[in-house]
């Protein structure tokens, strides 16, 4: 039996309908289940339950977007900070192998050199930093509570990693709803022109459940879609998909007109609360792994073109 905690959001809800697609045998746990945020309740529940596998994917991302964790700081460091910890301490005391769903917003930018950051890059966007928002700097920390930290420029657990760490980059997928970064952009009345690798949500959960599968060793891999994206490449990607449907006699399901931001400074000032992360990964590690995803321009029209309505 598998165990997905925090099973009943965007991400989670993908992993209960990617296992049930394999026919696994699963169980969405939620806080009304068990307290797992407490170490004695989880380890007294694991030890009788005995799962074969866990997949984390509690936290928290705040509603409607990280501005909400300015003012809800407890909570935030509470989800994203200090649970992973108990999980990794319960886990390996009773040896059950797990999984973390940990984020790409720990960074900013993308490396000297241009290229994405690799799985051993120190985060550059968290409270070390001084730079970033507070929920970036919760997630940040709590890889640090999975024993990660800066070693000799590097990002790494001098004790062993005992866990997988997945990090996820602004989720997106064919279905209409507020977490999907397509939604957003479709919704948002001005937008923030910056650079981003991004991650296709089905292709996300297939990916973190493979290394499991296969084995692959415990550590951390960046789980984004191969390349990189500004935001108006995907408004024009938005725009041409639109059209494909009205080539066709369809409806345009995308027929908004788009503004931008001056910059970011006008962002800021009109916008937001706190400062975002926009950045570039490197996910060769997870091809290398032979789990490779679409490249992700492919990814996103492939969504477009599929594209379902929220229903009321």
């Amino acid at each position: 039996m598998i165990f997905i905690l925090g099973g009943s959001g965007y991400v989670g809800q993908a992993f209960c309908q990617h296992l049930e697609s394999k026919g696994l045998a699963y169980r969405s746990i939620a806080r009304s289940d068990i307290n797992y945020s407490d170490e004695s309740s989880l380890r007294a529940w694991l030890k009788k339950e005995t799962p074969e596998f866990i997949i984390n994917c509690a936290g928290y991302t705040g509603k409607p977007n990280v501005d909400a964790c300015e003012t809800d700081k407890a909570r935030c460091v509470a989800g994203n900070a200090v649970l992973p910890g108990i999980i990794d301490l319960v886990c390996r005391e009773l040896d059950i192998p797990w999984g973390h769903v940990s984020s790409g917003c720990i960074f900013g930018g993308s490396l000297e050199s241009g290229h994405g950051f690799t799985e051993e890059s120190v985060p550059n966007f968290s409270f070390r930093t001084n730079n970033c928002s507070f929920y970036s700097g919760t997630k940040a920390l709590g890889e640090e509570a999975l024993g990660y930290r800066e070693i000799d420029g590097k990002w790494l657990n001098p004790e062993g990693a005992s866990c997988y760490i997945w990090r996820l980059r602004i989720p997106f997928d064919y279905r209409e709803s507020p977490r999907n970064y397509l939604t957003k952009l479709m919704r948002y009345s001005t937008l923030l022109e910056a650079t981003n690798s991004i991650s296709q949500l089905q292709e996300f959960v297939a990916s973190c459940f493979a290394c499991w599968e296969k084995s692959l060793p415990f550590g951390i891999y960046n789980v984004t879609n191969p390349g990189e994206v500004t935001t108006s490449q995907v408004v024009e990607l938005i725009k041409k998909i639109g059209r494909e449907y009205e080539k066709k006699g369809e409806p345009n399901p995308f027929p908004k007109e788009y503004k931008f931001f001056e910059d970011l400074d006008d962002f800021m000032a009109k916008a937001a609360k706190t400062p975002r992360s926009n950045c570039v990964m490197n996910s060769s590690k997870l091809a290398a792994a032979g789990s490779e995803m679409t490249p992700v321009v492919e990814a996103i029209e492939t969504a477009l073109r599929n594209w379902v309505a929220e229903t009321a």
